[in-house]
């Protein structure tokens, strides 16, 4: 089965609102049209977009995400935050994929001497996990995606919270920003990776359905949320924040030397 047969929705029973802009607007109306009538491949593939690029975790369903974007778009340059905190078993992952996908791995770690300055004993995602992620990730993607005119994530509905209206296409700031497996349940997820034989997180099958960093993340127990093993130190953490839309994006304050 190839990539041009997904994806296979399950798609929910409602249309999320159109766009705000010109953009969004012609991209929606040429490959968005309806439920029924999705083009996501010709989207990824429109040239308007400028220079696009993935922004993946190489955690659990991550290899779906590069895999069906590298078939539309070959080479496609894959922004991996490294945060210093992986486990092991996610940084062989990033290797093993980088080596069977068509995709380019940019590695992007946080600033050496922010490092030093916010977090020298490593123990900020204690103290502080929402700055901790500020420093880790969210600051370095907003330096790595300079050179970027549009975004890609691998973000769904089906994982619900904040998740749940997820559109296709949104705007995030200058850049447009693609949720290609917006519609895709976790039985899609699993039909992919069989399909095309991608090989799984290692830590999924000992109880992770989704991972980030180490000290943040934990196995998940029967009947919990997949999500429920991240921050567990702060419940009401959803999110590390590299997804906040516009209005809600944080801004680094830079040294004006004053």
């Amino acid at each position: 089965m190839s990539a041009e047969g997904y994806p296979p929705p399950s798609i929910p029973d409602s249309w999320p609102p159109g766009g705000v802009d010109a953009a969004l607007s012609r991209l929606q109306q040429r490959y968005l049209p309806s439920l029924s009538s999705m083009d996501i491949l010709g989207l990824l593939r429109d040239p308007a977009l400028g220079r696009r690029g993935v922004v993946a975790s190489f955690g659990a369903e991550s290899a779906v995400l590069m895999h069906y974007v590298s078939s539309a778009l070959p080479g496609i340059s894959v922004i991996f935050l490294d945060t210093g905190m992986h486990f092991d078993e996610t940084l062989a992952y990033r290797k093993e994929l980088e080596s069977r996908l068509d995709i380019d791995v940019i590695d992007v770690r946080p600033d050496t001497a922010a490092v030093a300055g916010d977090d020298p004993d490593g123990s900020l995602h204690l103290r502080d996990p929402d700055a901790c992620c500020r420093l880790r990730k969210t600051f370095p993607l907003q330096d790595a995606l300079v050179p970027f005119d549009a975004w890609i994530t691998g973000r769904k509905r089906a994982q619900g919270g904040a998740r749940a209206a997820l559109p296709v296409i949104e705007r995030d700031g200058a850049r447009i920003k693609i949720n290609p497996l917006a519609h895709w349940s976790s039985a899609d997820i699993a039909a992919y990776f069989r399909a095309h034989d991608l090989p799984h997180h290692p830590l999924t099958q000992k109880g992770y359905p989704s991972i980030g960093c180490a000290p943040c993340t934990r196995r998940v127990r029967k009947g919990e949320d997949p999500r429920a093993g991240r921050w567990p130190q702060m419940p009401d953490k959803v999110e590390c924040g590299i997804h906040l839309g516009p209005d809600g994006r944080i801004v680094r304050a830079r040294n004006t030397g004053q």
